[in-house]
């Protein structure tokens, strides 16, 4: 049987989903006196705030937070999957609060706008020297709303965005300007993860690192094998994960490293397989039962091709999305990670219920943010679910 790409296989497949591209969206404009509708990025959080405001400076922002009463949520570019900006009162937009307000080429800090998306951050940063020392996944998120909710990348050995703040500014729901950094440690704490309950952060110091180029590999194997070494892989890549594919005995495997090897890419093209011959050669009927899914699923999964790529960091780490989806995920002790995601294959198995998605499976170094989901003394397995936004999900025949 012909091999083909990990590429070609997500490209024919409805878990592609999690792993293409989307362009930037944000919301321009002053403040609306009348009812605007808003959700977020999946469609599965709304709402009918009383008006949106457009801040562009602090001063603004502490000016209306004096006068304004009632119900106020600060909103960023919505990614979020939790009923955190629903409401009926006022949202504030700070996306004009935007890029590299200044650096230090020493220390290897650089102070942000909060409104910054974090996928518009890596070139300039490269242009001072600098680029950020771990990113998560999806890139469009505001620098605000990432640190707010506690969103984190991959790496046993690195925490969560928020643990590289260094200081951050906010103003306060009665409009005091606030300085927050080392100095009150607990506080700095608090405010990083703050899921918009202490105010609105409006600048944001970074502790970056020197710019620097990463090599990413990505494969095919059994997820039990890997499973059985996970800790010992984990502990020997910068960056290491997988995405178990639901009905297969497989998963995709990702690996990140840093290196000096020129920028580029290594890839064998193979030609697409027919996902209907394939089904045919099996005997798949139209409607596969879970147990003929796993063998088209293990079939194609097992001829996917390795593939390896050399790029600056940040287009390594983060990855844009298309489709939209809704995902939750589950933050537990590194030790009891692989028997949590293996019963939650089992139970998608033997419920026969009907994910289309991969999952994420992951490690990430424990930090001290009070609402960090690696907060503690010891690393944290990271699971993720996802389904396709707004899909009724009745069981499988």
């Amino acid at each position: 049987m012909r091999k083909i790409s990990r590429r070609s296989f997500l490209a024919s497949s409805v878990k592609a989903a999690l792993f293409s591209g989307v362009g930037g969206y944000a919301f321009k404009g002053g403040v609306f006196a009348e009812s605007v509708p808003w959700s977020n990025w999946s469609g599965g959080q709304t709402c009918q705030p009383a008006g949106r405001y457009d801040i562009g400076s602090e001063d603004q922002l502490s000016s209306l937070l004096k006068k304004t009463s009632g119900t106020i949520r600060p909103v960023g570019s919505s990614h979020s999957f939790s009923p955190l900006v629903p409401t009926d009162g006022h949202l504030i937009v700070i996306d004009r609060l935007s890029g590299i307000l200044d650096y230090d080429a020493e220390t290897k800090q650089a102070t942000i706008g909060a409104g910054s998306r974090l996928g518009d951050l890596g070139d300039p940063l490269a242009a001072i020297g600098q680029g950020m020392i771990n990113l998560p996944d999806i890139d469009r998120q505001t620098v605000a709303g990432a640190i707010a909710t506690g969103t984190h990348g991959t790496g046993v050995t690195l925490q969560a965005l928020s643990a590289f703040v260094a200081s951050l500014r906010l103003v306060t729901p009665s409009g005091e300007i606030m300085d927050i950094n080392s100095t009150n440690q607990d506080l700095l704490h608090a405010a990083r993860v703050n899921v918009g309950a202490l105010g609105i952060v409006t600048q944001v110091t970074m502790q970056n690192r020197e710019s620097y180029k990463l090599k990413k590999r990505e494969w095919a194997a059994p997820t039990e094998e890997i499973l059985e070494n996970f800790d010992e892989l984990a502990a020997s890549h910068r960056h290491f994960e997988i995405f178990p594919l639901v009905y297969s005995d497989y998963s995709l495997v990702l690996s990140i490293d840093e290196t000096d090897e020129p920028i580029g890419q290594i890839e064998v093209e193979a030609v697409p397989s027919d996902d209907a011959s394939i089904a045919e050669s099996l005997g798949l009927s139209d409607n596969p039962t879970p147990a003929e899914r796993r063998r088209m699923s293990n079939a194609t999964a097992s001829r996917i091709q390795a593939t390896e790529s050399v790029d600056v960091s940040h287009k390594i780490l983060s990855n844009v999305r298309n489709s939209r989806f809704n995902e939750m995920e589950y933050s537990v002790a590194a030790e009891v990670g692989a028997e949590c995601l293996r019963e939650i294959l089992k139970t998608i198995y033997d419920e026969k219920i009907d994910v289309q998605f991969v999952l994420e499976y992951r490690y990430v170094g424990a930090d001290k943010d009070w609402l960090s989901m690696s907060y503690g003394e010891h690393s944290h397995a990271t699971i993720s679910i996802h389904q396709i936004a707004q899909r009724r999900l009745p069981p499988l025949l």
